[in-house]
């Protein structure tokens, strides 16, 4: 699935998605889930965590990755934080000027398909 409205954010750990848009694909809350409460500027959030068989940001294609679900109720459309989590693992080079992000050739690297 494709999920728009995504901030990259250096500031958070994890990378959070919205529940209400990963509850399309089945994602959704099991009475076994252990909740989380992440702090922020923005206040606090309950989450519970979720493991995904893998996760592509453009061309970076990780496998086996910890994703927190919470609401994201601020008040303005964003579904998901891209935290260092993944930004780290994936090797991802942040060019500001040019507001792009790539990715470093020698990081953690796993093909698609």
């Amino acid at each position: 699935m494709d999920i728009p409205q995504v901030l990259v954010d250096t500031g958070s750990a994890t990378t959070l998605l919205a529940a209400d848009i990963v509850a399309t694909i089945g994602i959704v809350p099991l009475p076994q889930d252990v909740l989380h409460t992440l702090r922020g500027v923005g206040g606090t959030e309950v989450v519970f965590m979720r493991r995904l068989d893998s996760i592509q940001v453009g061309e970076r294609h990780l496998t086996d990755f910890d994703i927190e679900v919470g609401g994201m109720d601020y008040g303005f459309e964003m579904h998901g934080i891209l935290g260092m989590d993944f930004l780290t693992r994936a090797g991802a080079i942040i060019n500001l000027r040019e507001m792009t992000i790539a990715f470093a050739v020698d990081a953690e690297r796993t093909p698609a398909g």
